[in-house]
């Protein structure tokens, strides 16, 4: 639950909201409950075998069903095709990438992966800090994160979109209820 949770409204709020947003921007029809039973149902599938869970990737969407991927709609399936068919060849060539990464020395590969990810992360805090009133809610939610402290058994990421969303609606609500009386 730990970190199933924070996956799955990460998941939804990322790519599968996004990706169905973009759809029906560029003019396609998609049907949530559709989409929704077939991403599950890939999940379901792919767990088992060590997959991650199947979405609706917003921006791979994006970039094959729109302008970018030819001026005919009608062939623009190619583009998801080709897109398709280059996720499997790197799925195959996976396990040669996983046994390189294997024999690399102890620590690098934290470190690379952290290097890859300090743009994004700062990005991210830029993005969630930039609002003044969004700030401590941001905040509490990165350091309760950090933390690592389970409760009960579940992980800190969990506690901390709780903890973050909890804290924003309160101090929302406090400010709805400080206007009203000043006015």
């Amino acid at each position: 639950m730990g970190v199933a949770l924070p996956l799955y409204l990460v998941t939804m709020a990322s790519q599968n909201v996004p990706g169905v947003a973009v759809m029906r921007s560029l003019g396609y029809e998609v049907s949530w409950r559709a989409s929704m039973a077939t991403t599950g149902l890939g999940t379901m599938i792919g767990a088992p075998l060590g997959g991650h869970g199947v979405n609706l990737a917003a921006i791979t969407a994006a970039l094959a069903a729109g302008p970018e991927a030819g001026e005919d709609r009608q062939r623009r399936w190619i583009a998801s095709t080709a897109s398709g068919v280059v996720l499997v060849l790197c799925g195959l060539g996976a396990t040669a990438f996983a046994q390189l990464i294997a024999l690399a020395p102890e620590g690098v590969i934290p470190a690379v992966a952290g290097l890859a990810l300090l743009g994004t992360f700062v990005a991210s805090l830029r993005s969630a800090l930039a609002e003044p009133e969004e700030q401590l809610p941001a905040g509490v939610t990165v350091l309760i994160a950090a933390s690592g402290i389970a409760v009960a058994g579940i992980s800190a990421a969990f506690w901390a979109l709780l903890v973050g969303l909890a804290l924003r609606a309160l101090l929302r609500a406090w400010r709805r209820t400080g206007s009203a009386h000043s006015g």
